[in-house]
């Protein structure tokens, strides 16, 4: 399990912290050795903005970006992989157009989309046609569980979440929710993906680990490091354990949240949400000047 850091940021030149397991140890050192064959894998909500009542009003830290910018030439790619359409997070993060990101690329939808800073264009396959479905019947079913006060959809392009956050009971409608919501997502061949107080329909085999194990290997990694906020992360630490296995080292991270410890658990390293995460890549890019 990692160790939480509770410090606020401090300057980037102060040591890097030191990482709770040996892999993680191990990940972290083959980073810094061989930082041209790095990938940093980072997810957007929650770990490089913070988590807000209302999605769309989701914004990147105030320093993800100089971070990134200043990281990202230092390594083979920084890759932001999220639920979100890829168009939706790179507006949200404020990645198009800036300087030192040219080695961007998001992997929007699980990895169904992909924007790469480069070209500044998305690249996708036709949608599931479940989603559509699922979307028409969405009010209808939400009505005859109970009307949760507070509840509502996010339309995703290629998914569709209800968050339940704004609910007068956030867990008791998330829970109520559950199994109805999965019984819509099994009839038309979705799944569902459970969050923070949101749970969300979509495509099966396509997830974080997918993406994340799939970019490493196209792009010849010898190193990765991860870093997320939530159950959906869980497969992009199973990726990385994968890697592990393999030869290529890694280093997970944990952008710390009291509700899900299971992530926490998984970690090398916990750091103190978006804050401590943006901490965490300004110090690692002045250790690679």
């Amino acid at each position: 399990m990692g160790t939480p850091t509770t410090d606020s940021p401090t300057n980037p030149m102060d040591p890097l912290p030191t990482p709770a397991t040996p892999a993680g140890r191990d990940g972290l050192a083959a980073l810094l050795a061989r930082p041209r064959t790095a990938v940093i894998g980072l997810d957007f909500d929650g770990t490089l903005a913070p988590i807000v009542a209302d999605p769309e009003q989701a914004r990147a830290h105030p320093g993800a970006v100089p971070a990134l910018a200043a990281l990202a030439p230092k390594v083979t790619s920084v890759a932001v992989i999220t639920g979100r359409p890829a168009g939706v997070a790179v507006r949200y993060g404020g990645f198009a157009g800036v300087p030192g990101l040219e080695h961007l690329t998001v992997l929007g939808h699980y990895g169904a989309e992909r924007w790469d800073a480069a070209t500044g264009t998305v690249t996708a396959p036709a949608p599931h046609p479940g989603v559509a479905a699922v979307r028409a019947e969405l009010p209808g079913l939400l009505d005859r569980v109970g009307a949760w006060q507070g509840t509502w959809i996010e339309e995703k392009g290629r998914a569709v979440a209800v968050h339940t956050r704004r609910a007068e009971d956030p867990q008791a409608a998330y829970e109520a929710l559950r199994e109805p919501l999965t019984d819509l997502a099994t009839r038309h061949g979705l799944i569902v993906e459970p969050g923070r107080m949101v749970l969300e329909l979509r495509p099966p085999g396509v997830d974080k680990g997918v993406a994340l194990s799939e970019y490493v290997r196209k792009v010849g990694a010898e190193s990765v490091l991860y870093a997320g906020d939530d159950l959906g992360d869980l497969p992009a630490f199973a990726a990385v354990d994968e890697l592990r296995s393999d030869g290529v080292p890694g280093l997970l991270v944990c952008s710390g949240s009291t509700e899900v410890t299971e992530l926490a658990e998984r970690a090398d390293l916990v750091v103190a949400g978006p804050e401590g995460v943006v901490d965490l890549l300004r110090r690692l890019a002045a250790q690679l000047d």
